[in-house]
């Protein structure tokens, strides 16, 4: 976990030093961090901000250091010892945070010098941290106010946490209500007359309910069985209520399977694995062998999945008569009450619990949201007890826990401090200026326009490209700066793959030309807007949806940006401006040199297109905001965001910047191709790699196409054209592979799986 943590300090661009028993330890954990997928390190080269050494030799260089975090073994003792000798080396300002999953701070600071405790905390990053946003942060009646203020800010500006205040009790507040909901899980599913399978389970405790993928037996198998049990032997040996405690056992199966070192996906199997054909086995408990997967078929989850709101989805399901109601109402509902009864305890208000589990555990609605969208009165029902927590009777009395807004839904979880979700707060607070199926304009105030995607995945079709032009026309007329984004977990994940596909079936190429050009004037309008066009996104940023990227005056990504022209995966190329925008932004960003290879191209120039050439033709996918800049989808004047909630403020704080002396460029005229010189090359490549069996006949297809573009079409020699000439080239390109069988076979394939089909 320290290198780790280690990790996402080098992604924030702070340098490091990681220390452990021994030098050669340090270096160990360093190397197996970097090996770890996912990976916790932004870029390739962020490691170098990572010096390492051993505790002998090398702490005392932790007195040049700022904030020192210990990370050690979850023993009160070890970190005892370990803060000791901190305590001498430390600077008299220096911060001391140690990184514990429930050991009381207090007693982890015992003994140690006033200054000291004045500047410790708790810091609890959930793992892994680059991935997991929360960060409880836990104080001491000793802490000093303003440590627990700079370490909060930090945390949140520049690693990008969610930042929750918890109080020092055991386990604190995310773990100590998820465990319990595991338990309680464990105990319907371990019970003697259990009608639950491990798959049903897993089905119900997924996205049905607002949960991760993952949900319970496969989160376990990721995590650790055996991390999962040290923290609750941990939670039940600190809990000083014994009825409590006796709710903290693990069934005997998971005893067992921890004797067997089968602790999950470290040790490759748990309660699944994955057999010597590849298919995904589920534990079978009664003779502790591997059975066939035996898919869930439970007819409500089925039904549920047509609900979009899931609030109402939840209640659907928590209210059923089946046998989801029933496991609901015996696992979710107890930790509902339980949630309600705790949170005194363990956090400073509502608002914290319901963060905490969201951004620790990826539930979509905290405990009590889910209380809201249930109704207090029919959790109460169908879960008794015999006297409900004050937090319930005062929001019986009120009516809910948050007060429900115009309409049907409930107040959300309100932003954890200024400059978060700035985009919902203007939803609130003011009128949508225009909205159609697709996206909305939204005035985010300091005369400041959004254009917000919102159809299913954010895909762009006709009314998302409407609403781009509309917003280029409405900010020119009446504000200072365009922001294009969204608070949905992708920006884009592409163009309309499915309308594309039925009009090419149908043969309507003049229907499909017309669409790429309207997505190509959407872009250009973008580029060419009279006012500076930001664009932010964030995770998955696709095919069109880098289009739009490319085309922004200044982009602002978060640092969790998966973004690729990824439109070779289903027999296409970019056409909505990207293949265009790569090769002029190549060009431009490299000066020219008087060398020149055999053919009498710059010898520099081509190598500058075959690597454009390389990141559209393998669709090249960042693994992070940072390495989109290395692959050239991002510029070095682009900005990154941390913290996903503050993404549209800082775009929008980018937008008003730019504002104020910004000039409209000009359409481009004089961009350099090297013509049918460099289309040889770049075409003998696909034919070697054709020959080399690297890449597939249909892949050839595709590459011919975008090393035609790419090279400027049928030019003899180097010179300059513009910016329509390209576009006129993608455009041509994109119709002729429509017409390809191969290409139309791609894209069903992708509609249908979701996977890429290589034919």
């Amino acid at each position: 976990m320290g290198a780790q943590i280690a990790a996402h300090f080098a992604n924030a661009g702070v340098p490091v030093l990681l220390l452990d028993v021994t030098r050669d330890a340090a270096l160990d954990g360093l190397a197996r961090a970097r090996k770890l997928k996912p990976d916790p390190f932004f870029t390739p080269d962020a490691p170098t901000l990572v010096r390492t050494g051993g505790f002998e030799e090398d702490l005392p260089g932790i007195a040049a250091t700022d904030w020192i975090v210990e990370a050690v073994v979850e023993r009160l003792d070890v970190k005892q010892a370990l803060l000791e000798r901190v305590d001498r080396y430390r600077a008299p300002d220096a911060i001391v945070s140690s990184n514990t999953s429930g050991i009381p701070i207090a007693a982890i600071v015992e003994g140690r010098s006033p200054s000291f405790r004045a500047h410790a905390l708790g810091t609890h990053f959930f793992n892994p941290p680059r991935y997991l946003r929360l960060v409880e942060i836990i104080r001491t009646p000793d802490t000093d106010p303003e440590v627990e203020r700079a370490v909060a800010e930090f945390t949140d500006y520049h690693l990008g946490k969610g930042v929750v205040p918890a109080r020092d009790t055991p386990n604190f507040i995310a773990n100590r209500i998820g465990l319990y909901g595991v338990m309680q899980i464990f105990k319907v599913w371990a019970a003697p007359d259990a009608e639950y399978s491990i798959e049903e389970i897993d089905a119900i405790t997924g996205p049905a309910i607002g949960r991760p993928k993952s949900a319970t037996f496969r989160t376990m198998d990721l995590a650790g069985i055996d991390v999962l049990a040290h923290v609750v032997r941990n939670l039940a040996g600190s809990l000083r209520d014994d009825k409590e405690r006796d709710v903290f056992v693990l069934p005997v199966v998971v005893e067992e399977l921890i004797k067997r070192g089968w602790v999950g996906v470290k040790s490759s199997q748990g309660f699944y694995k994955k057999d010597p054909s590849g298919e995904i086995v589920t534990l079978d408990t009664a003779s502790m062998t591997f059975r066939a997967a035996a898919p869930a078929r439970l007819a409500s989850l089925d039904a549920a999945r047509a609900i979009d709101d899931p609030g109402t989805r939840i209640k659907t399901l928590f209210t059923g008569t089946d046998k989801v109601g029933r496991f609901l109402r015996a696992t979710l509902g107890p930790t509902l009450i339980y949630a309600a009864r705790v949170t005194p305890e363990i956090a400073h208000n509502i608002d914290g619990v319901d963060r905490a589990m969201q951004w620790g555990f990826g539930w979509e609605l905290g405990p009590f949201e889910t209380w809201d969208a249930i109704g207090i009165e029919q959790v109460l029902e169908s879960c008794p007890v015999s006297e409900p927590p004050p937090l319930v009777r005062d929001a019986l009395a009120r009516g809910a826990f948050r007060p429900k807004r115009m309409g049907h839904s409930f107040e959300p979880v309100p932003p954890a401090g200024p400059g978060l979700q700035i985009l919902r707060e203007a939803k609130e607070r003011t009128t949508v200026v225009r909205r159609n199926a697709g996206a909305s304009l939204i005035d985010l105030g300091d005369d400041v326009l959004c254009v917000e995607f919102h159809s299913k995945m954010n895909a762009i079709g006709g009314d998302t490209i409407q609403m781009l032009q509309a917003g280029v026309k409405e900010a020119a007329s009446r504000f200072r700066a365009l922001v294009v984004g969204n608070d949905a977990p992708n920006f884009s994940a592409g163009a309309n793959l499915m309308l594309l596909l039925l009009e090419a079936q149908e043969g309507n190429w003049e229907e499909i030309d017309l669409m790429v050009r309207a997505f190509q004037g959407a872009t250009m309008a973008l580029r060419l807007a009279e006012v500076p066009v930001i664009v932010a996104p964030a995770a998955l940023t696709l095919g069109g949806g880098c289009e739009v990227v490319l085309h922004a005056d200044r982009a602002q990504a978060a640092a969790e940006t998966y973004m690729g022209l990824v439109e070779v995966g289903v027999g296409l190329i970019p056409a909505g401006g990207g293949t265009k925008e790569m090769l002029a932004r190549a060009m431009e960003a490299t000066p020219y040199t008087d060398h020149t290879d055999r053919t009498g191209n710059r010898a520099d120039s081509q190598a500058i297109v075959q690597r454009v050439f390389e990141t559209i033709g393998f669709g090249k996918v960042s693994t992070s905001g940072p390495d989109a800049r290395r692959l050239g989808y991002l510029r070095p004047v682009d900005g990154i965001t941390m913290n996903r909630e503050r993404l549209l403020a800082d775009a929008k704080a980018v937008g008003l910047a730019r504002a104020k002396d910004y000039v409209a460029p000009r359409q481009r005229t004089a961009i350099p191709v090297l013509g049918e010189g460099l289309q040889a090359a770049l075409k003998l490549g696909v034919h070697l790699a054709w020959r080399g069996g690297r890449i597939g006949d249909h892949d050839a297809v595709v590459g011919r196409a975008l090393a035609r573009v790419l090279s400027g079409g049928s030019l003899a020699t180097q010179t300059t054209v513009s910016e329509e000439y390209l576009l006129d080239l993608e455009r041509e390109a994109f119709l002729k592979l429509c017409g390809e069988p191969k290409t139309l076979e791609r894209i069903q394939y992708t509609l249908k799986t979701g996977k890429t089909l290589r034919n």
